[in-house]
């Protein structure tokens, strides 16, 4: 079960990590208020239950950080996040703070938590550098990445709910890289679009019932057909076109994973106002290709398009428009 770690905050994020270590460790973690933490967000004194197993437990001080990130699909090895070579990146700016803990006795063992993917290869780089760096053993230090994060929280199903972390209740999350690639597939060939009147596609129901049926107020909808309505026709003869037969199976499966999600998340008061301002807004924090100024305007169409299409939304009875 995949979490939306992305949209929490980071006090959340944190908590999660707390209660994840005192299964690991022992129910007396301590975790610490918001603000100057000296390199912790919590600690653990004593002898750990599990980590790194029972047969060889830590013993003594371990020291927990969590780095949260709204960002989608971050990893450990971008360069604003460790660098060997600079002193500006997350882990540089954590190191005094770290050897002062090890200096005063403070710090046995350390373990940071971030939700962003871990390689192998950058588990070792990261953990040589803070052993160096702070005079404390590899054996002591424990990286942990989205992938672990995933396997523990299976293993102990009860602190995502003790986190109030629930799946059913999480956020309308979708992936935009699939939909980053339509878009800038359409952007290069778009001159090349022959530009028509917009006519439907196929039979479909009338714009207004539609607009009623999803809760689409009448202003947010006429602005929506005003400035995109004439973009439908050559998203369509381009979807079309025999030569991008690939890109319209991710355009398909791209408006499966929002139709599906729209549906099994969106709240009964919310208007389809709301629902589309939220994935623009998600896309285009979640993509650099999407919020390209170049490409900002055209994925506001391609989400017209969906809508207009009934690719996504309800649909109620077919009449013709």
């Amino acid at each position: 079960m995949k979490y939306a770690y992305e949209d929490l905050s980071d006090a959340q994020f944190e908590s999660l990590i707390v209660l994840l270590c005192q299964r690991l460790l022992g129910i007396s973690v301590q975790g610490f208020a918001k603000g100057p933490d000296g390199g912790r967000d919590a600690k653990f004194v004593g002898t750990a239950e599990l980590h790194p197993s029972r047969a060889a437990p830590w013993v003594g001080t371990t020291i927990i950080q969590a780095k949260h990130t709204n960002g989608y699909n971050r990893n450990f090895s971008e360069s604003d996040f460790y660098s060997a070579t600079s002193n500006n990146t997350v882990f540089s700016k954590e190191i005094p703070s770290i050897k002062k803990l090890r200096t005063n006795k403070q710090l046995d063992h350390y373990m940071f938590f971030a939700n962003r993917r871990l390689a192998g290869n950058a588990e070792s780089e990261i953990c040589t550098y803070i052993s160096k760096e702070c005079d404390i053993p590899k054996a002591s230090i424990y990286l942990c990445g989205l992938e672990q994060l995933e396997i523990w929280l299976k293993t102990f199903p009860d602190v995502p709910k003790l986190a109030n972390l629930d799946p059913v209740d999480s956020p309308l999350i979708v992936s935009p890289d699939d939909l980053a690639e339509v878009v800038q597939a359409i952007a290069r060939q778009k001159t090349d679009v022959l530009a028509v009147l917009d006519a439907p596609p196929t039979l479909r129901v009338l714009y207004e019932h539609k607009n009623s049926l999803n809760n689409m107020s009448d202003e947010y909808a006429k602005e929506l057909r005003k400035k995109y309505l004439k973009e439908t026709t050559q998203i369509r003869a381009f979807l079309a076109a025999p030569e991008n037969l690939d890109l319209l199976r991710m355009y398909e499966s791209v408006v499966d994973e929002f139709q599906l999600k729209i549906i099994a998340k969106r709240k009964d008061y919310q208007t389809f106002d709301e629902v589309m301002e939220y994935l623009v807004d998600l896309l285009f924090n979640r993509d650099p290709v999407l919020r390209q100024h170049a490409h900002k305007r055209l994925t506001r169409a391609v989400l017209f398009y969906m809508y207009w299409n009934c690719d996504i939304g309800e649909v109620g009875d077919v009449k013709t428009d």
